[in-house]
């Protein structure tokens, strides 16, 4: 089929259609760094967040147990959401600030609650600790959105991931816990910059 040209256009043509070349470089901020990847050289296209944060700039809280986003161990805060780095390709996350378990205070309220829970009738917040990782983060960025859930909104918001210890009382707890810390310090969970 023959290309038509529009009247009045300069002579565009229909079908024209504008074709980007992949990015040369990518550049990312962890825990507040800014870090250069170049493409090809550094990684592929197809490099996932998950891998670039584990094996290329060694932070190795994050697990990847599912590597297809069913579990939630991966889970990093991406621009304040928490997001599945397995299922982000690292160009995706081309400019943007990203925030590991590592990059989080050791006194942060949600880390000291996790670390606590061990109450009689809900259990640790941690077994085996594989999930804790996802847990901790996905907690933090539910707080920063709403630093006073109910523990309905604490479940629906950490209901993407799995605890194979079945730790999931505790960690509610450790969840609730947070909250009173925050509310309790008058803590803003802003980011380390």
């Amino acid at each position: 089929m023959p290309n038509k040209e529009k009247k009045g256009t300069n002579n565009v043509k229909e079908h024209d259609t504008v074709v980007t070349s992949p990015p040369q470089s990518i550049r990312i901020r962890v825990n507040g760094l800014w870090h250069d990847f170049k493409m090809e050289e550094d990684l592929s296209s197809s490099t996932t967040l998950s891998y670039l944060l584990r094996e290329k700039l060694g932070f190795t809280g994050l697990k990847v147990s599912c590597d297809e986003g069913a579990c939630g161990a991966c889970t990093v805060i991406k621009d304040g959401k928490a997001v599945l780095s397995c299922m982000i390709l690292a160009v995706e996350a081309d400019g943007h600030d990203i925030l590991t378990i590592e990059g989080l205070d050791k006194d942060d309220p949600v880390v000291e609650a996790f670390a606590e829970q061990s109450e009689p009738g809900y259990g640790t917040a941690l077994q085996c600790g594989y999930c804790t990782p996802g847990f901790v983060m996905t907690t933090k960025a539910l707080l920063d959105e709403n630093p006073t859930p109910t523990l309905a909104e604490v479940k629906d918001g950490l209901g993407g991931n799995i605890c194979r210890c079945g730790c999931y009382a505790g960690i509610a707890q450790a969840a609730l816990h947070a909250s009173e810390k925050i509310v309790a310090k008058g803590v803003k969970n802003d980011r380390k910059i």
